[in-house]
């Protein structure tokens, strides 16, 4: 080895260690540009052979635009001037393709340091440029892609919380240019309250321990208002581990809480009514059957008032159970009310005139503790409901206020037009309020409170009607009733009722029960056909006809009352509307179809008829007495003049 060495030459030694290098083109050049010597590399990264190039000068590795510059020219004389040129641009190989270079030239001198030529070393650095430009391309199209969504604030955080830059999307949501929150704490976009707590902090530990922080909050603006922010903070790190800062991206989600705080709502109101319509179904059902067995109950006792001896002892027990009868006639009034099935005389009425007319009324009631005002404007217009039940709702809503306000209060009754509330677009309404500024109720028992039979009153002291009562006459008016009220602020339960349109007209149905007695010189005897599912009604029905001088038939299905007017002479019919497979309004249907000129009347415990049906028909509402069924004989047009 020692020899091979000894018998290069220092020249010899330095050419067989360019040759080996190909990562780099090196070679020299004159003093006027001119190639001569060229290596391995020089060959590799341009593609001409020594012999191609030896001799040519060096600009041909230019590129067109650059020789027209003088960029060779230029690289020389910086190199003469300066000792050394060095730059990056793009090169020229020879099959005429281009390449990313890094050129440095020296100038090489002689001992008394004349220039006599330059060294030249070329690196192909297309790779790196490629990858540069990729990087920066993708940097470029993320910046662009980050500056250009405005649904989202994105921006970094230094490793102290302070804002290092700022998308258009932070603009939008907090308010904020670039300038002037650039280098702030991003703490600032924190509620005081969560200041004090410390939440920015922690939200930067917890990504910082974590790797990330996520939250719903409120945020603020910079014109101070709030909303509703979906938070997520990244942790951003290098290779080593040590933290360079946060990426932080804010979303407004205020609308969409909205929205799903509105469809909650809506939730829970459709729950609410169908809890309500199927508990008015029930207690419909209930005093339907109930004002059955109390038609019964009244019309026997007063039959058998007439039967019994003179005996003061033994009257006053038949009227104590004739009281009590009538008192759980009120009852189911008051249910068939909730269930929205009561007997309502519709008429145009004027509130503010009505709730007038009741103060004198409801003061006596409520007591001196409790002072009413009234609030009404100067022009109201008028609603569509029954007076007389709206003034018992109106009592039933003061005695509760004042049970409400045991130490005394005001009691407030005040009246507003709306419009498009609580229906649809067109609708047009009054709303009649009372407020008390009693003990209120909490969430859970406003919840129930317009149940029936709910009551946080002591025993004995409410039957849990009263509230709803009202509900149902709103419901059955055309509104509702709604119901605010919170603990210690009071409550105010607000009626919404329909304005009356013009022509509006009253809705005339038979009385109930009211006990008076009859006799039966009023009619001419008449065949009376009695159809009801129910034998214990129906045996008293016919007691009753026969007691007025009718003759009763009786027959327990719409069915069987159509035989019996096909073989017998009958000039009127009196059925139960709810029996099974044939309804009252079906067979009165059938009658008028074949038989027309037979008058008929509907006894029903429910204001409410099915579409379709005759809605003309009287109706005999139960329980009914004696009187009533005499007055429905009578009433009907065409016995009024058989029997005058």
């Amino acid at each position: 080895m020692d020899r091979f060495q000894a018998s290069l030459s220092e020249d010899g030694r330095s050419r067989l260690l360019l040759d080996a290098i190909t990562d780099y083109a090196i070679y020299m050049l004159d003093i006027d540009g001119v190639v001569t010597s060229w290596n391995a590399g020089a060959q590799r990264f341009k593609g001409y052979s020594e012999a191609e190039i030896l001799g040519h000068h060096f600009s041909r590795f230019y590129t067109d635009q650059d020789r027209a510059a003088g960029l060779p020219d230029y690289a020389l004389r910086t190199a003469r001037t300066e000792g050394r040129f060095e730059n990056e641009g793009w090169r020229v190989r020879k099959d005429g393709t281009h390449f990313w270079a890094h050129v440095v030239i020296d100038a090489v001198r002689d001992p008394v340091g004349n220039v006599i030529g330059y060294a030249k070393v070329t690196r192909d650095l297309t790779e790196r440029r490629k990858a540069e430009q990729a990087l920066i391309q993708s940097e470029e199209q993320f910046r662009r892609l980050v500056q250009g969504v405005t649904d989202y604030a994105i921006y970094m955080l230094q490793p102290d919380g302070r804002v290092a830059n700022w998308n258009v999307g932070a603009e939008r949501i907090k308010g904020y240019s670039a300038d002037e929150i650039v280098g702030q704490s991003f703490a600032r976009f924190y509620t005081p309250e969560d200041r004090a707590a410390g939440e920015p902090a922690k939200a930067l530990a917890t990504a910082r321990r974590e790797g990330r922080y996520e939250r719903e909050a409120w945020r603020v603006r910079k014109d101070g208002t709030r909303f509703l922010a979906s938070v997520v903070i990244d942790a951003i790190r290098d290779t080593d581990g040590e933290l360079l800062g946060f990426a932080k991206i804010t979303r407004d989600i205020t609308e969409r809480a909205e929205a799903q705080k509105k469809l909650e709502l809506a939730r829970e109101q459709l729950f609410q009514s169908q809890k309500m319509e199927a508990i008015g179904q029930l207690t419909g059902g209930v005093a339907h059957d109930f004002n059955n067995l109390l038609t019964v109950i009244l019309g026997s006792l007063e039959l058998l008032r007439k039967r019994l001896p003179d005996n003061s002892s033994m009257e006053r027990l038949l009227d104590n159970a004739v009281e009590a009868a009538q008192r759980g006639s009120t009852l189911t009034g008051r249910m068939l009310a909730f269930a929205r099935r009561q007997d309502l005389t519709l008429q145009p009425t004027e509130l503010q005139g009505l709730v007038h007319n009741m103060t004198d009324l409801m003061q006596r009631s409520l007591g001196p503790q409790i002072r009413i005002e009234t609030r009404f404007p100067p022009a109201l217009p008028a609603v569509l409901t029954d007076p007389a039940q709206l003034e018992t709702a109106l009592l039933n809503l003061a005695v509760n206020a004042r049970d409400a306000m045991p130490a005394g209060g005001t009691l407030t009754i005040s009246a507003t037009e709306q419009v498009a509330e609580p229906g649809s677009d067109d609708s047009h309404y009054v709303r009649l309020s009372v407020r008390d500024e009693g003990e209120g109720m909490n969430p859970e028992t406003l919840a129930r409170a317009a149940e029936p039979f709910f009551t946080t009153k002591g025993v004995g002291k409410g039957t849990g009607l009263g509230l709803s009562m009202v509900h149902g006459l709103a419901e059955q008016s055309g509104g509702r009733l709604t119901l605010e009220s919170e603990p210690g602020l009071g409550t105010t339960a607000t009626i919404y009722l329909p304005v009356a349109e013009a022509g509006a007209t009253d809705v005339q149905i038979v009385t109930g029960y009211t006990g008076e007695n009859a006799t039966a010189s009023q009619a001419k005897s008449l065949v009376v056909l009695a159809v009801d599912d129910d034998p214990l009604v129906l045996m008293n029905t016919a007691a009753m006809l026969e007691d007025l001088g009718h003759t009763a038939i009786d027959v327990l299905s719409g069915s069987e009352a159509l035989q019996r007017l096909e073989t017998q002479h009958i000039d009127m019919v009196i059925t139960d509307h709810a029996m099974p497979r044939m309804s009252g309004s079906e067979l009165a249907a059938a009658i008028q179809m074949r038989w027309p000129d037979i008058p008929i009347v509907l006894a029903t415990g429910y204001a409410e008829l099915p579409s379709g049906g005759n809605q003309t028909l009287p109706r005999l509402s139960k329980p009914f007495s004696q009187a009533d069924l005499a007055r429905a004989i009578a009433g009907v047009p065409h016995i009024s003049r058989v029997t005058s």
